[in-house]
């Protein structure tokens, strides 16, 4: 995965709650495959009933092409554990997704995909999502210091467990986490062997 340090980016605002797997990835682009999945990356809000795209969609709005921060309502993510849900989001080129509440199995599985899920007090989250009708303001999440920097006022901290900030500084997966303690894994192998020899025939 590409490492996660600081990423400066204006945002899509996507103001609904419990946008769930089954909308962001609905089950028939899933059988089509990812490239499908990309392109029709919540369909049921971004294509108006003839297939045309919603000109009222953020993601439609040709001053948000490029945008790799997503401000989404309450409880995103919910639903099925789908992890297509995360492989088209970030197809989309978001790589950080801030909302005050997530699905538990979709905020897991932005980890094992480089994607930086933030959660922030609703009031936080309201107020980047008001900035972000700006289509031009610049965002900066920046994981090193575990703060985002709105494009006007104070930075706002935001709280990640210290396994998973090491893994996208890293760009690791959980494998790849395990194999940069190889050399202690392999020691306690060789202890292991020598006290239960039993164990290994």
């Amino acid at each position: 995965m590409e490492p996660f340090r600081i990423l400066a980016s204006r945002a899509v605002a996507l103001d609904h709650d419990n946008i769930d797997t089954d909308v962001i990835t609905p089950m028939q682009r899933i059988m089509e495959g990812l490239d499908s999945m990309i392109a029709h990356a919540f369909e049921p809000l971004r294509f108006l009933p003839d297939g045309t795209p919603d000109p009222a969609f953020p993601f439609n709005e040709p001053a948000r092409r490029g945008a790799q921060i997503l401000i989404a309502g309450r409880n995103f993510g919910c639903g099925s554990s789908r992890e297509t849900a995360v492989w088209a989001i970030a197809g989309l080129g978001i790589r950080c997704v801030v909302a005050s509440s997530f699905g538990d199995i979709f905020f897991a599985n932005c980890f094992k995909n480089g994607l930086l899920p933030i959660v922030l007090g609703e009031a936080e989250a309201r107020r980047l999502m008001e900035l972000a009708d700006d289509a031009t303001a610049l965002f900066t999440v920046d994981l090193e210091a575990r703060e985002i920097r709105p494009p006007r006022g104070a930075p706002i901290p935001f709280v990640i467990s210290a396994v998973r900030r090491e893994a996208l500084l890293g760009g690791l997966d959980e494998i790849g986490l395990t194999l940069r303690r190889q050399k202690a894994i392999e020691e306690f192998a060789t202890r292991d062997r020598a006290a239960r020899p039993w164990i290994y025939r």
